[in-house]
């Protein structure tokens, strides 16, 4: 396995190759990890993710998955990086963190078959899918504002190359206390098969992002928090949230809400306490 990585280098942006504890760039320069100001590890056209995937979370919402994918679209304005500050827009209450694993295509990808997707993948890196649910309720169809708000999309620390994600261990981290532990066996589909899927009518091109589901106990962090995303063989991503410098413009469109709506998705899910019928799918 090889992990590259894309950081600020004396002002420039270098792709490096990670050595031990330190990062290589072609030309032999070499710094620290923990002196490196990272970039996302891509930089993709496009972020699809998928809504629900892992059987932790299916059960967690006490929901039935449809007989195949959904999924929605983030925003490259969206992505973030190892390290990097989550915003938490002020006047919001309900950002909460998916710890998840991404697929990264490798060369352009269209009409291919499940049994042929792992020749276009690239490597995976981690992310975390954070859900700003204040806007669920004017945003549930399309995930926009939730899914696709700025900085709501860290990726990293690195691409890994020849890594086999069958019996991969995700875990995510909340001020250092276990939150979310789950496995990539508990997922209904698998990397190929979204490659696959998504590929039949939307061209994959290298670089572009597929998110593939969080498990079970998704919640709100707070400002302050620091998040980490850890997976076997891929690392650690390292966020932490922050408050927004100021509130969310309220002469145009929807504001943040507090539904029940929201509240049973930012806080799991709860159907039978808050007497409410789960909805079909989430994420």
């Amino acid at each position: 396995m090889i992990e590259y990585r894309r950081i600020v280098l004396d002002g420039a942006t270098v792709e490096v190759v990670r050595d031990g504890a330190e990062l290589v760039a072609g030309d032999g320069r070499r710094v620290k990890i923990e002196d490196a100001v990272h970039l996302p590890p891509v930089a993709p056209t496009k972020i699809v993710a998928v809504h629900l995937n892992h059987r932790s979370r299916v059960e967690e919402f006490q929901t039935t998955l449809p007989s195949a994918p959904t999924y929605f679209h983030k925003p490259t304005s969206s992505l973030n990086a190892h390290g990097g500050a989550i915003v938490r827009p002020e006047g919001c209450q309900y950002l909460n963190y998916e710890g998840e694993i991404a697929i990264v295509i490798g060369r352009t990808c269209r009409n291919v078959a499940p049994d042929d997707a792992a020749d276009y993948i690239a490597g995976y890196t981690i992310a975390n899918d954070y859900g700003l649910h204040d806007f669920r309720d004017t945003d549930a169809g399309s995930m926009l504002r939730v899914k696709g708000s700025d900085t709501l999309c860290p990726l990293g620390p690195g691409l890994v190359t020849g890594w086999d994600f069958r019996g991969k261990r995700l875990r995510t981290y909340v001020n250092g206390t276990v939150v979310q532990d789950g496995s990539t066996d508990e997922m209904t589909w698998d990397m190929h098969y979204l490659v696959a899927d998504i590929a039949r009518t939307i061209t994959l091109y290298p670089g572009d992002v597929l998110l593939s589901g969080t498990p079970a106990n998704s919640r709100p962090v707070q400002p302050g928090d620091t998040v980490e995303v850890e997976v076997e063989g891929l690392g650690t991503l390292t966020n932490h949230i922050v408050t927004g410098p100021t509130p969310v413009r309220d002469d145009c469109g929807a504001q943040p809400t507090a539904s029940e709506e929201v509240l049973s998705t930012a806080l799991g899910g709860d159907w039978e306490y808050r007497g409410i019928r789960p909805p079909r799918r989430r994420s």
